[in-house]
């Protein structure tokens, strides 16, 4: 893994985001099926959170931005993570 992917892997695990590594995948992901992944994102009422875009907390934003990453749906039960 890319040392970007891994500090952001490493910070999002400090603040609680439930993430894990995808095996197919060069990067990780961001789990929204997780009981606490509500905190962080929601594919469904996301929407209605004030300050986040499409279902995603501004703390994972803010924190991928940092090593110029985003992320994005896979599907509604989780979150890649991919370059900018």
């Amino acid at each position: 893994m890319k040392r970007d992917y891994r500090n952001a892997l490493n910070a999002l695990t400090k603040l609680g985001v439930p993430t894990y590594q995808r095996h197919d995948m060069e990067h990780f992901a961001i789990s929204a099926e997780h009981e606490n992944s509500w905190k962080f994102c929601d594919y469904y009422d996301g929407h209605m959170m004030p300050d986040w875009e499409f279902g995603v907390s501004p703390e994972i934003y803010k924190t991928l931005r940092k090593y110029n990453l985003h992320a994005e749906w896979i599907n509604a039960g989780e979150l890649g993570v991919y370059e900018d």
